[in-house]
């Protein structure tokens, strides 16, 4: 076997809000709890696995999405008033970018990570 991505952990202030948010823009169901994590399966066998942490930086998670789920989770973005931006600096508000011909934003979850959603990998 090869080298696969597992999981990882997210550290939020709340392990639930967080792993709820992002469940929802996404259309996707939240796993259960494992010991101290909520795990929020992706597929292809990956969880984020949240934990209640009161101290940690700001990391940033991308996710490579088709358009109709691009679509569906930028409408939920704009009708929950959640910010977003083309750029990671967070200089281009309300935007959308087109880099590598696809579209891509990135907009803050409930802990301040800075998450992205993309339709397009760079190559």
């Amino acid at each position: 076997m090869g080298v696969e991505l597992n999981h990882t952990i997210v550290p939020a202030h709340d392990k639930h809000a967080s792993a709820a948010f992002l469940a929802e823009l996404l259309d996707l169901e939240l796993g259960g709890e494992v010991g101290p994590f909520v795990q929020l399966p992706l597929g292809n066998g990956v969880t984020l696995d949240y934990m209640n942490s009161g101290n940690f930086t700001s990391q940033h998670y991308a996710f490579l999405v088709d358009d109709k789920t691009f679509d569906l989770a930028y409408q939920r973005m704009s009708d929950r008033g959640v910010e977003t931006w083309a750029d990671p600096d967070h200089a281009e508000p309300g935007a959308i970018n087109t880099r590598w011909g696809g579209r891509g934003v990135y907009f803050p979850d409930p802990a301040g990570h800075n998450m992205e959603i993309l339709t397009r990998a760079p190559s």
